[in-house]
């Protein structure tokens, strides 16, 4: 049964591997085409080709995390196809491996799929899109923008709150432009702080460059706005640089972690994290994909087709996959509009897979 696994192992790895190589070619051709728009303009001065592929080799992580669990089924499918196109698999029928030996197998080799991915999506990922973008800085001194004003965050400390906009990071992790807008138990602006930029350390940010106004509304005569200048304000809050990342950009690029410490950052300032808790239980459940995947493989080692080739087959793997990974995003978007169950939402497509690949395994594995 070792000589077994090894053979199939071995292929799987090899097939996946060679799949993952062409969607990634793909990938990098398009972003580096995209790219070419920016090399030269003056105000990207520096930025040149070397730059440009750089950056785009930085946004390979990326493209793997979201395509391995269709390269693990394309990849699956053409080894299951071919070893029962030649016959091999079913000499390996006769030899004792049955359908429940086969998905253990499977499963087996699955499991290192969803480990991969979890760990690229996890921590290589999000380390190579941030340096993506850091290099991008260097030439456009930007590092994101959310529309036109930012991105908000709220922070509540006893019975004031506060609302924080942060225009944009810049190089070093700095943050530029931050306004801090105060707010009394009653609900009144109190007091509104701008600095030129800041930088987040744990429990504070150090403003640098700021101007602080205060709003004395007490009596309607004495209603008064005094301004303040101060080079640099120590600010107590729990707000960290990793919050602003995820405001900034986008949630599925963050790490599970993160993103959970900025739900319950969320939800303890009284404001929605839906969008952000489909986007953790999706981090959760997408890795436990190539599982499903790997399943929905295996039936095809049981097909017959000695004259016809497995052109077919692999075709069909790739529009399985494609519909999957839309599916998905489809689920996410409805999930955010519909308010359903995040976890509901993020494991629906992977429950739907499972029952066809249950159904297949069942139908032409078992019954046939």
């Amino acid at each position: 049964m070792k000589t077994i696994r090894r053979l199939i192992y071995v292929e799987v790895a090899k097939a996946v591997a060679f799949v993952a190589l062409g969607f990634l070619s793909l990938f990098f051709f398009f972003d580096f085409v995209d790219e070419l728009q920016s090399i030269g303009r003056p105000e990207t001065l520096g930025y040149g080709g070397a730059q440009a592929l750089l950056y785009v080799a930085l946004l390979i992580p990326s493209h793997l995390y979201d395509l391995l669990p269709i390269a693990v089924l394309i990849g699956t499918i053409f080894v299951m196809a071919r070893l029962a196109q030649s016959s091999e698999f079913t000499i390996l029928r006769t030899s004792g491996l049955g359908p429940w030996r086969a998905l253990r197998a499977l499963l087996i080799l699955g499991l290192s799929f969803v480990v991969l991915t979890f760990a690229i999506g996890d921590y290589v990922a999000p380390l190579s899109d941030r340096t993506a973008q850091l290099l991008k800085v260097r030439y456009q001194n930007i590092f994101s923008l959310v529309g036109n004003t930012g991105a908000w965050l709220k922070e509540r400390q006893g019975d004031t709150s506060y609302a924080v906009n942060v225009a944009t990071m810049g190089r070093g992790g700095e943050l530029k432009e931050p306004r801090i807008i105060e707010f009394d138990s009653k609900g009144f602006i109190t007091s509104q702080t701008t600095a030129a930029s800041a930088h987040a350390s744990d429990g504070h940010w150090t403003l640098v460059d700021v101007s602080r106004e205060e709003y004395d509304t007490r009596g309607s005569g004495n209603a008064r706005i005094v301004t303040t200048k101060i080079p640099m304000v120590e600010w107590p809050t729990s707000l960290t640089s990793e919050m602003v990342s995820v405001a900034l950009l986008r949630p599925d690029r963050m790490r599970t972690l993160d993103l959970f410490d900025y739900i319950r950052h969320l939800e303890a300032n009284g404001q929605t994290a839906q969008r952000y808790e489909i986007e953790f239980w999706r981090k959760v459940f997408y890795p436990l994909s190539c599982l499903v995947m790997v399943v929905l493989a295996l039936p095809f080692a049981y097909l017959h087709f000695r004259q016809s080739g497995i052109t077919t087959y692999v075709f069909v793997g790739v529009m399985i996959g494609i519909s999957f990974f839309l599916l998905n995003n489809v689920f996410g978007y409805l999930g955010n509009l519909g308010n359903w169950l995040p976890w509901m939402t993020a494991a629906a497509p992977g429950l739907i897979y499972s029952v066809m690949s249950l159904g297949a395994f069942t139908w032409l594995v078992l019954r046939r």
